[in-house]
């Protein structure tokens, strides 16, 4: 059987490899000699062959794929011991630095399995352009790296797994984020779904947004911040230092969203009326309400130095952060950030003032160098 044939009877059976989605298998073939020119590509609805990497057109998204693998490490080369020492003794934690850790181990522990499947089988399927795909395969892994160190964390703490995994089903503060985000994932990966059309185009480009910017880009940074205040104070270090990590992918992930939606909007300008623009706010302001809700239930009395009134001012100004990034007017005038440390570590490049030392730049093979 020759190589068209079998990827004729490859496209039949998997219609999502159709023209819309860009043009793969035997269409690619019968394009001949054909060579893809840069202006050949498109973020969505690209016809060009999306098995032909180079001529790169989006340098940035290969950049990504680049220090990604650069920026490898793996869970298991974090030391716990501290951590099991101080879990497993009386005194060492109070109860509601124990909620904490429980809930947002609850929260992310499904979390980051939900936004792998969503990239798997919507978002990568809907990008039609390879070095795009490329760094969503990576980012794929390291949605999988994540999963792991959660499970790690509670594994090694000898956590009841079950009730933790759960919680995202029984607890309320953990469950309304993972309802609110599923029918934007949902809805990417109908099967029956194909962009192409005005409504569909904008359909998609919503859904990348309540993806991207509110629940990788709003939704993960209350635990982040809590977990990282308890490492600030040498409780928890190992699980800090894993949550340290994860914030560095997720700073690139949400980094990459942002430059996709944006991409979509020039390639499709179309698509960025007043009223959708309206829509996305609205979408950004109910994801701001829901992530402070989550912090006054998982934070109910002042800890760590921190409480839940500083986290709404601190959400706000993460949120007019995400507004300017894609194009919107900031929707929170006047507010600063209560936790300057922590715009060190989103900001990616470099992170400072973490367990009392300085992280200098990222190394290759998971190790981070530290200067005293």
């Amino acid at each position: 059987m020759s190589i068209a044939t079998n990827i004729e009877k490859s496209n039949k059976l998997n219609p999502s490899t159709s023209a819309v989605g860009g043009a793969t298998g035997l269409e690619a073939l019968e394009l001949g000699a054909a060579r893809i020119r840069v202006d050949d590509k498109k973020i969505i609805n690209c016809h060009a062959d999306l098995n032909q990497l180079v001529p790169f057109k989006y340098e940035w998204a290969w950049d990504k794929y680049l220090t990604a693998c650069a920026n490898h490490w793996m869970p298991t080369e974090i030391n716990m011991s501290a951590d099991v020492a101080l879990w497993k003794s009386t005194d060492g934690l109070t109860p509601d630095e124990r909620m904490i850790i429980e809930r947002n181990l609850g929260f992310f522990s499904t979390a980051d399995s939900l936004v792998a499947n969503n990239l798997v089988l919507a978002v990568y399927r809907h990008i039609t352009n390879p070095e795009c795909r490329q760094y969503l395969l990576r980012q794929a892994f390291e949605e999988a790296l994540h999963t792991h160190a959660y499970q790690y964390v509670i594994e090694s703490l000898g956590m009841d797994e079950s009730r933790i995994f759960n919680m995202y089903r029984e607890v309320p503060s953990v469950s309304k984020k993972a309802a609110w985000a599923l029918p934007y994932t949902q809805s990417l990966g109908d099967p029956n779904f194909y962009t192409g059309t005005f409504e569909s185009n904008q359909r998609l480009l919503k859904d990348l947004i309540a993806f991207y910017v509110v629940f990788e880009g709003i939704f993960f940074y209350v635990g982040f911040t809590q977990v990282l205040s308890l490492g600030r104070r040498n409780k928890m270090v190992g699980t800090a230092e894993q949550f340290q990590y994860i914030l560095r992918d997720e700073s690139m992930h949400l980094n990459f969203g942002i430059d996709v939606i944006n991409q979509i909007k020039i390639e499709n300008p179309e698509l960025w009326t007043a009223s959708f623009q309206k829509e996305m706010i609205a979408i950004i302001r109910d994801g701001v309400d829901l992530e402070y809700q989550y912090a006054v239930d998982t934070m109910p009395r002042g800890i760590l130095g921190l409480n839940a009134q500083m986290f709404r001012e601190y959400l706000e100004y993460v949120a007019n952060r995400r507004c300017a990034q894609i194009g919107l007017a900031e929707q929170y005038p006047g507010v600063t950030n209560p936790f300057p440390w922590m715009s060190e570590m989103i900001d990616l490049k470099k992170e400072k003032n973490f367990f009392e030392t300085r992280v200098t730049e990222y190394q290759t093979g998971g190790t981070l160098s530290w200067e005293d």
